[in-house]
């Protein structure tokens, strides 16, 4: 997604351990960063602890449209009242801002390589829980010689609890509460991906409450769909809606929500499909390649003459198991993939390259070209050191050869290497977990995951800081940018396909003596299309008529996503869900419109929150610290180190 500072060295050859090899190869760092988590020099314990520091994290938000289920309106051009701003500051305060700046733009989309910790103002630690487990999953072999080690043996996926063994994830932190005097602009990367979301869906179908790492607030808020009327020009809509915090007293709860145009199935592009399968020993397990060959058998239903698709395999070496030929010659490529066979360790390196090669010799710049990564992350990929392949990902996708990656399989998985992957190809990242997962991706959003209608897109929310004191983003930790990447058309940002919506939510403290109709701020969105060149600039202002009196008031779509992002913060341990129980949001989701509260999709969710009731046995891991919930401070301002 974004530019990478990388670290040249050589990386010698390890024995295959499925739930490290990758990211010893593909993101050595987030090695580095579990093993420092185990000996960390007591400062860096302190800003672990700062990533659930109350002074460092905020409740969820909300989102834009009526009571009665109908999608939010959007966003009109007004004249908003002009932002006042003290030009001279005291260079104390210009200090401050560049701190604060150089906190918030330095997550994982920064200047760090795939797995480097990201130093989000020393908030993008593992967790405790994070960092002892890690530290055990997580620890490199001995250096080997530089001969390739075909060592085929697989990890147990299972512990004697059946609780899944080896699942890598990362934790990105909990954002800041931040003082507008100090940056009133928050900014970030759009993200479209739902892996997250429905990560923690096969951990609770299964009795077991999810990695706090495992949650990404905004893939869980973005796995829902909100209803936004989509542009009749142009490119976007900007949505919005506000209304008091239930769980933060004196804050609000701010839905920003964007909907990317449509794309009639009819009239979208040309697609030119490489398929990258691992067929290696691990996919082997709880019939993963399976659910590989049912859910691409789906995909290749939906594909037509205009359409190409190429196989590559891999497993100790990669091959290609189907020329690329026109999809419309579907008995002989459902043939290649029904024949696929488990064969040997596993070469990524290997399979990645061969499929972006693949995809270069049917490659039109005025089509979509596309390599479609399935694997569980585990791999082991000989003597090539990381960073040639991570060039090697951006190269191609900034000739136009995305990467989507599609991860399967419970225990031995890599899901911060797959993640990760996605950024670096400019494409999306899902995780299938059963075939309705697959049909969704493969089938009903086939034109959203393959064509994009905007690349490095960026919002930034500028806050009138005589509106607004305080915000904090809920969610999007590893997108963070610095205030200067949003004007700057050499930073990466993500991409956003036809149909698909972003939504962001914040918690906001409203200024007491600020003019009733003086608008919040604006939304900024920056992008450029589908081929590049220079970036476009859409901006609306957050009028001061989407706040609420009450939360009653708010549209049903957006007391859905507050009570999606409620949940997402209870499951990932965040300070600011203290004080909120999962009867609460059951509650609020109860009270959704009957239009919603039916909808397949949110009943899932609320027989989701209701295992997660009856599983987690969590306590109060703040009270020694912080004491009582009846104690929290609510509007405690961050120190960021």
């Amino acid at each position: 997604m974004t530019s990478t500072r990388r670290r040249r060295r050589r990386l010698p050859n390890v024995r295959r351990l499925p739930f490290a090899l990758l990211p010893l190869v593909v993101a050595p760092l987030v090695l580095g960063a579990c093993e420092r988590s185990k000996d960390a020099a007591p400062a860096a314990a302190q800003k672990e602890e700062e990533s659930q520091d109350p002074a460092s994290s905020a409740p969820p938000g909300a989102d834009a449209m009526r009571g009665d289920g109908e999608a939010p309106s959007a966003l009109e051009p007004e004249a908003a009242a002009p932002v006042e701003m003290d030009e001279a500051k005291p260079s104390g305060r210009r200090e401050r801002k560049r701190e604060i700046e150089g906190g918030l733009g330095s997550g994982a989309q920064r200047g760090a390589g795939i797995g480097e910790p990201s130093g989000y103002g020393g908030l993008a630690a593992p967790s405790r829980r994070d960092k002892g487990a890690m530290a055990q999953r997580a620890k490199p072999a001995p250096p080997a010689d530089d001969a390739e080690d075909a060592s085929t043996a697989i990890a147990p996926m299972f512990d004697g609890a059946g609780r899944p063994t080896n699942m890598f994830f990362r934790h990105y932190g909990v954002n800041p509460t931040v003082d507008t005097a100090e940056l009133r602009q928050s900014t970030f990367s759009i993200d479209v991906d739902t892996a997250s979301y429905t990560m923690a869906r096969s951990y609770l179908s299964r009795g077991m409450l999810p990695d706090e790492a495992a949650i990404r607030v905004e893939e869980l808020v973005n796995a829902f769909d909100y209803g936004y009327a989509p542009p009749t020009e142009g490119p976007f809509t900007v949505h919005a809606e506000a209304a008091p915090s239930r769980n933060r007293r004196g804050y609000h709860v701010l839905h920003v929500g964007v909907q990317g145009k449509e794309v009639a199935k009819a009239e979208r592009k040309p697609a030119h499909l490489a398929f990258v399968i691992d067929v290696s020993g691990s996919m082997d397990q709880e019939n993963r390649l399976g659910l590989v060959q049912r859910s691409l058998r789906l995909l290749v239903a939906e594909l037509d003459e205009r359409d190409t698709v190429g196989i590559v395999t891999y497993g100790s070496q990669a091959r290609v198991a189907l020329p690329a030929m026109r999809a419309d010659k579907k008995a002989e490529i459902l043939a290649v993939i029904d024949g696929l066979k488990i064969e040997g360790a596993t070469n990524a390196e290997a399979g990645l390259r061969l499929g972006y090669q693949l995809a270069g010799q049917q490659f039109r710049s005025d089509h979509v070209n596309r390599v479609i990564l399935c694997s569980d992350g585990v791999a082991n990929v000989g003597r090539t050191g990381p960073d040639s392949l991570v060039s090697h990902i951006i190269k191609e996708s900034k000739r136009g050869i995305t990467l989507s990656a599609v991860g399967f399989g419970m225990g031995n998985y890599n899901d911060t290497m797959m993640e990760q992957l996605a950024n670096k190809g400019e494409g999306n990242y899902h995780y299938v977990d059963q075939l309705s997962e697959a049909r969704r991706v493969f089938v009903e959003d086939l034109t959203g995951t393959l064509q994009v209608i905007a690349k490095d897109v960026k919002v930034q929310v500028d806050f009138d800081p005589t509106v607004v004191q305080r915000y904090r983003l809920i969610g999007y930790e590893n997108r963070a940018l610095k205030t200067q990447d949003f004007d700057d058309d050499r930073v990466d940002a993500g991409e956003i396909g036809a149909g698909h919506s972003v939504t962001a939510i914040y918690e906001v403290r409203l200024a007491a003596n600020a003019p009733a109709d003086r608008a919040l701020g604006k939304v900024r969105l920056r992008y450029k299309a589908p081929t590049g060149g220079r970036s476009a600039l859409l901006e609306k202002p957050l009028a001061a008529r989407i706040v609420r009196g009450d939360r009653a008031d708010l549209s049903g779509p957006t007391k859905l996503s507050l009570g999606v992002a409620q949940f997402a913060e209870k499951l990932r341990g965040s300070y600011w869900a203290r004080n909120l129980s999962y009867a609460d949001i059951l509650e609020s989701l109860q009270a959704l419109p009957p239009s919603l509260r039916q909808r397949k999709d949110v009943a899932e969710l609320i027989g989701l929150v209701r295992k997660a009731s009856d599983i987690d046995q969590r306590g109060d891991t703040f009270a020694a610290k912080y004491g009582p919930v009846a104690q929290m401070d609510f509007d405690r301002v961050p120190v960021l180190q």
